[in-house]
């Protein structure tokens, strides 16, 4: 396994680094910039956006011949690193959750017509999407199979009745992916569908308020009451909902990651210039002891984050699954990413905790890392239901 990025992908992270410092990051320091919610207002995002696509930095993840820059998994870390050292680096050059994972999955299982009608303007930037099927209790979380909402087949459509919520984006979102039970088989007894913002039977019943910031569109509550879907905007076949939630949330997970580092990265950055300027008592803080400990042991972190990620990365470019190679990255990243903003605002003290930096931005997005995609607690029972079931070969070397 070389770590050595390809001279290709090599270039593209360092354009990244130069566009995100010279044309993202400045946006961060103009309130007006910002949303009621907290992220970049969508007509400066439009701006940033037209931007990146000039620089010919856009849809990262995508086939060139769909649009994108056709870039390999370890090129997404590379580059999802360097992009996410800005608060607002990935949604400007769309590779943000949740349009991210749906492009994705939807470049890999839908038809060709699909792919024109409900891919192709997500990469073109024209709409957002957003993934549904987390429910309230006692619906499904973490574990899927427990979900309530329903499709049923009549004829050549499905009626949809039931109840989601904290789904990503939906107050912007125009189209949907959606997983809804079709029968009581514990293993192909869910479907995934398609559905557009305008279609009838559907409605928001809230965007719920979280400890924040909010993606654009926030975490919404769904109600179906009689959705129709016809039969040709379901993906894949029927009892296939499983299957495709397993493709679409693996390297789901993985980009979080990717782009967490970039934020921790962007936290160690910020308190290590506060360190190299800040006295007291006669001593500047880089000098002392504490403060070298501290961030030498986030450095740590932080590069022990991008080794499980990059190899994660480097198995799905082999074909492999990595499901426990993504899980141990999850856990490690969503950990990292905690401590470096926490670390930063105590070294940056009061500054840090105020509104002067965006530490404290960071800080209340990190606390939903060890929650999303699975949390921290599900993804370690991953691994030790691996290590049960392969023993000492857990631990082995090839892919």
């Amino acid at each position: 396994m070389d770590f050595t990025l390809p001279p290709h992908v090599d270039e593209v992270r360092q354009r990244v680094r130069a566009f995100i410092e010279r044309e993202i990051m400045p946006l961060e320091d103009d309130p007006a910039n910002y949303d009621e919610h907290e992220n970049i207002k969508l007509d400066v995002l439009e701006t940033a956006r037209a931007k990146a696509r000039a620089e010919g930095l856009w849809a990262p993840q995508m086939p060139k011949d769909l649009g994108g820059m056709g870039l390999p998994h370890v090129g997404w870390a590379a580059v999802y690193e360097e992009a996410n050292r800005s608060i607002f680096g990935p949604v400007s050059m769309n590779c943000a959750a949740p349009d991210d994972g749906n492009m994705n999955i939807l470049s890999k299982v839908a038809t060709p017509a699909q792919q024109e009608r409900w891919l192709m303007p997500i990469i073109r930037g024209e709409v957002r999407s957003a993934f549904v099927m987390t429910e309230p209790h006692p619906g499904s979380g973490s574990d899927p199979t427990m979900m309530l909402t329903t499709a049923e087949r009549k004829n050549d459509r499905y009626i949809v009745r039931g109840r989601k919520w904290f789904i990503t984006g939906a107050g912007e979102a125009k189209h949907f992916i959606l997983i809804a039970r079709t029968s009581d088989d514990p293993r192909r007894g869910m479907s995934a569908f398609l559905f557009d913002r305008d279609q009838p039977g559907w409605n928001i019943e809230r965007r719920i308020p979280i400890m924040g910031p909010e993606e654009h569109g926030g975490h919404c509550e769904l109600i179906f009451d009689g959705l129709e879907i016809p039969i040709e905007n379901r993906l894949m076949e029927e009892g296939d909902g499983l299957k495709l939630t397993q493709i679409r949330l693996g390297p789901a997970r993985l980009t979080h990651c990717m782009r967490w580092l970039g934020l921790a990265k962007r936290c160690m950055e910020i308190a290590q210039t506060y360190a190299n300027e800040r006295e007291g008592f006669g001593v500047r803080l880089a000098n002392r002891e504490t403060v070298q400990v501290a961030l030498g042991d986030v450095a740590a972190d932080i590069e022990i984050g991008r080794l499980l990620t990059m190899k994660a990365a480097w198995l799905l470019d082999q074909g492999d699954r990595a499901k426990t190679a993504v899980s141990m990255a999850k856990i490690h990243v969503a950990d990292t990413l905690h401590k470096a903003a926490d670390t930063a605002i105590q070294i940056n003290g009061a500054r840090g905790y105020s509104k002067d930096t965006i530490l404290e931005w960071i800080y209340r997005y990190a606390r939903q890392a060890r929650l999303v995609d699975g949390a921290s607690e599900v993804h370690k029972m991953v691994l030790a239901q691996a290590y049960k079931k392969d023993g000492q070969d857990f631990w082995g070397w090839g892919a």
